[in-house]
């Protein structure tokens, strides 16, 4: 008990203490309120705000909030102005369309979260600036573009066959229902590797690489958490032996990452000293195009340990959202089999009725009900509830009467907009129906015009990858839904709520009864 009551106390400590060096001191040139939001007590009654997020969770809180004071709420945080939370899509797009550049920074992260960004020099977290934008120019010109998406979609038939191998093996060991996330999961990091690294991994290797990338992310949200409560010397000081725990995983993860880019690097120049040429650039993994990549404000190339998280970003953004969006959409359609009729009706009618074991890429497009379903699905269960963090550069009017202070952190409820009443009948309820209507923006994820639901964010931040992630999705559920037959575990059926860990997953994960359809 000793230690729990040592964690709050830390933490009011540490705020304390900032305050009393560091007084803060709030301004800003426009004439107008911050959006509204809850009155505290100064410093204790932030502090309650703060307690009473960690034990309600956020979402049911922010909820109360948005019910209160609206669309654009103030949320109190100590000695700094309160984190801006907008759940209104017209002033998310007021935001990060209309006011996009002003949007599109990102705030200073905490100390942890410094050592695995090489100091937010990585896409997801770099401020909006040159390095940035040459990261994110690199990312999508050289794997994102869609002459490079088409080579590589020989791997992605690899990951396809290698779960599907998984799947009938499962089945077929006598077990009367088949957990999916962990498959979905080795499928999705096999995948990315290759992506990254260019080879095809065994599983042995594969599963210590999604261990460790697991484990650093759902230490980052548990217990290395209270290392952020603070400038890094203080919990440095007074959390040594959790700091600690946090470098080994942090070694054990360059142990594992690290000689695959030393052993592509070699590979890469002795390419260069025969001069030979890539046909096509075909066999170009992502680590490749990281070597040679020139920090524009410090020119330099990066470190080995920066390389590493470089590929470790690349892993992390890919592989969970798409596993576990993944399952939800299989959860679905488990709970649902006039769903999956639908599927395999549509695909019989593309593909023929023919021993065809594998539907094919260039089919997808064909497919209306596939699609309409793989947006339903990121509508309903989006991969997170939340954007990352956005940081404004200047002041601005939002809602013609509330200002957004610079520097301010501002988020965005991705999970709310995507089911408001207001713009989807019946928001919690499954019906990929819904996509099969011809009016206009209705499946528009960039947002340009308005927004309706953005799973991968809108505007200059949206996700790169956001081509990729539909391509993957709707590749990998019309062919589990074609080459299996997909039903509820009698007595257990499928449990649709949620948990937050490092994507918003199923509070039970999904058990199936998985019978084959065709000789995989």
């Amino acid at each position: 008990m000793g230690a729990w009551l040592l964690i709050p106390f830390s933490v009011f400590l540490t705020f304390t203490l900032k305050f009393i060096l560091f007084p803060y001191k709030p301004s800003h040139k426009l004439n107008a309120p911050l959006p509204p939001g809850p009155t505290t007590i100064p410093v204790v009654g932030t502090f309650i705000w703060l307690f009473k997020l960690a034990s309600r969770g956020i979402e049911p809180v922010l909820r109360d909030l948005h019910a209160t004071y609206g669309g654009i709420v103030s949320v109190p945080v100590p000695f700094s102005y309160p984190v801006i939370m907008i759940a209104d899509r017209s002033l998310a797009h007021q935001a990060l369309v209309n006011n996009g550049a002003v949007f599109a920074d990102r705030p200073e992260v905490q100390p942890s979260i410094k050592f695995i960004t090489s100091n937010q020099r990585i896409i997801a977290t770099a401020g909006y600036g040159s390095t940035w934008r040459l990261l994110r120019r690199n990312l999508v010109s050289e794997l994102m573009v869609p002459s490079r998406l088409k080579a590589l979609a020989g791997s992605r038939k690899w990951a396809l066959d290698s779960l599907a191998s998984r799947l009938a093996t499962s089945s077929s060991s006598g077990r009367n229902m088949v957990g999916v996330l962990d498959h979905f999961r080795m499928s999705m990091t096999g995948l990315f590797l290759y992506m990254c690294f260019g080879e095809k991994m065994e599983e042995e290797k594969v599963r210590e690489i999604v261990d460790v990338q697991r484990r650093l992310l759902l230490g980052l949200v548990g217990e290395f958490q209270i290392l952020n409560f603070g400038p890094a010397w203080f919990t440095k000081i007074l959390f040594y032996k959790r700091w600690s725990r946090f470098f080994q995983v942090l070694q054990r993860q360059i142990n594992l990452l690290l000689p695959l880019i030393q052993a592509r690097k070699k590979i890469k120049e002795r390419k260069c000293s025969s001069n030979r040429k890539e046909d096509n650039n075909n066999n170009q993994a992502f680590v490749d195009t990281l070597m040679d990549l020139e920090l524009p404000d410090e020119k330099r190339t990066f470190d080995e340990v920066e390389v590493v998280n470089q590929c470790s970003d690349f892993l992390n953004s890919g592989v969970d959202t798409i596993a576990i969006t993944l399952q939800w959409m299989m959860a679905n359609i488990v709970k649902h089999p006039r769903i999956q009729d639908k599927l395999v009706t549509e695909i019989r009618q593309i593909v023929g009725d023919g021993e065809v074991e594998e539907v094919e890429e260039e089919n997808l497009h064909r497919m209306k009900y596939l699609k309409a379903v793989v947006l339903e699905g990121l509508r309903l269960h989006p991969p997170s509830h939340f954007l990352l963090p956005h940081s404004v550069t200047e002041d601005v009017i939002l809602d013609g009467r509330y200002v957004v202070p610079k520097d301010c952190t501002v988020n965005f409820s991705v999970a709310e907009m995507g089911r408001d009443p207001k713009v989807w009948a019946e928001p919690m309820e499954f019906k990929p129906e819904r996509f099969l209507s011809d009016e206009e923006n209705l499946c528009d994820l960039t947002g340009s015009k308005e927004i309706k639901m953005m799973p991968f964010g809108v505007g200059r931040r949206m996700c790169p990858g956001s081509n990729l992630a539909m391509l993957l999705l709707e590749y990998f559920v019309a062919n589990l839904v074609w080459k299996f037959e997909w039903r509820a575990v009698e007595g257990v059926g499928v449990d649709l709520s949620e948990k937050e860990e490092t994507s918003w997953g199923m509070n039970n994960p999904l058990q199936a009864h998985i019978t084959p359809r065709l000789k995989t």
